[in-house]
């Protein structure tokens, strides 16, 4: 006898309630710890006897949503006597390209000094000053070489070599997952806050292992390190797979769909298009005046693996085109597994060129800053395609992934 429609929907309602049952017990199994988890579970017996400054901002927090300076400051087996604050302030209250100064935290009366475009003797000054033996590091990061986190862990991890210091990095997930280095490496000779080293532009890494690669590979001399690992975290692991809140690691990173586009789209910051800034969804609306359907059909007719492309219009409070309603597309990840975010953003750079006589570079050259060379610029203004841009840089990311090889830490 042939089911009835009813049953079958029950049947399919059923099954899907058990794999998703099966699959959440399995995630309880193997919760996931950040590095920070693990050093308190430990006592904080790494940091004993240390004078402690930490390096994060407002994702430097526990599973419950507390702040780890706040509940490192209330606890008497850590001695936490400095705090060092990042691009948009340890706090995070100031925008792209820019720092809260130095002050003193209302909240642990701890002084907060201010890293922000500091480097080497410079910033090695002020860890001598704030006094600290061992400099800690823990902020999460995106998956995206231009995003400056991960350049200043390079810059204290050098600063902290030149002051004498220990350094100690909490490992957090890549919220994009581990799985694979992707887009064009730096060019050494365009190298800026926005990537000092040869890294591809999707690194694929952790913090923890990016500190490891930055040790034995660039910094001049190394510096006393250590990472507190985390558990329960697989390279194949999307942020939501971690259990732990999102904080916008910056104030247009609001949710973790915001990173998983950004190595991509990014790159429109290089332009005169809007990369979404002043939307609720930066980076994932792009657009300019001028622009119309015709971007999306041509972004779509390339059939992109696991992205549409939608028409959309759309008018940014700040940044670009601020009031003005413009044209352009919003990006739809519908398989997160199978999208490359680099691939994706070179194809909307190619697109936007052809269907739109009003494209431009930004006049600084910025994109080369971006992608680490002047390849991309110069081969899509050849009038080169997606294929052919993207086959420009696997030589050198082949390299990169045999480097990257051998300072991963998880499977």
């Amino acid at each position: 006898m042939r089911p009835s429609r009813r049953a079958v929907i029950t049947t399919a309602t059923a099954a899907a309630v058990s794999a998703t049952s099966t699959a959440s017990a399995a995630q309880r199994r193997r919760r996931l710890r950040t590095g920070f988890e693990r050093l308190a579970q430990d006592g904080y017996s790494l940091l004993d006897g240390e004078k402690v400054g930490i390096v994060t901002n407002p994702t430097g927090i526990t599973r419950d949503a507390r702040h780890i300076v706040d509940v490192m400051h209330a606890d008497a087996r850590v001695d936490l006597t400095a705090v060092f604050g990042p691009e948009h302030g340890f706090r995070g209250t100031a925008q792209a390209g820019g720092s809260e100064g130095r002050y003193d935290d209302p909240a642990t009366g701890l002084p907060v000094h201010d890293t922000y475009l500091k480097s080497g003797r410079a910033l090695a000054d002020i860890f001598t000053a704030s006094g600290v033996d061992t400099v800690v590091f823990d902020i999460q990061d995106v998956g995206a070489r231009f995003y400056t986190y991960i350049w200043t862990l390079y810059d204290c991890m050098e600063a902290a070599q030149l002051a004498g210091k220990r350094f100690v990095v909490l490992d957090r997930p890549n919220p994009v997952t581990g799985r694979a280095a992707l887009g064009p490496v730096l060019h050494k000779e365009f190298a800026t806050f926005v990537g000092r080293q040869p890294v591809s532009q999707a690194h694929g890494m952790t913090v923890a292992e990016l500190a490891r690669l930055f040790n034995e590979e660039f910094l001049t001399e190394a510096v006393p390190l250590e990472t507190v690992t985390m558990s329960g975290w697989k390279r194949s692991d999307f942020y939501d797979a971690s259990g732990l809140p999102w904080v916008p690691p910056s104030p247009n990173m609001p949710t973790p769909e915001t990173a998983l586009v950004y190595s991509g789209t990014c790159l429109f910051e290089g332009t005169n298009l809007s990369e979404g800034r002043g939307t609720t969804r930066p980076f994932e609306l792009l657009g300019a005046e001028g622009l119309d359907r015709r971007w999306a059909a041509a972004a779509n007719e390339l059939a992109l693996p696991g992205v549409r492309f939608r028409e959309a219009y759309f008018a940014p409070t700040f940044s670009k085109y601020q009031g003005k309603t413009i044209g352009g597309v919003q990006v739809h990840v519908h398989d997160r597994a199978a999208f490359d975010p680099v691939r994706t953003g070179i194809a909307l750079l190619v697109t936007a060129k052809q269907v739109w006589s009003g494209f431009a570079w930004r006049p600084d050259n910025w994109i080369d800053k971006l992608t680490g060379s002047a390849r991309v610029r110069t081969m899509i203004d050849a009038g080169a395609d997606t294929d052919a841009v993207v086959a420009g840089w696997q030589e050198g990311l082949a390299a990169f992934r045999r480097t990257r090889r051998k300072y991963l830490l998880y499977r």
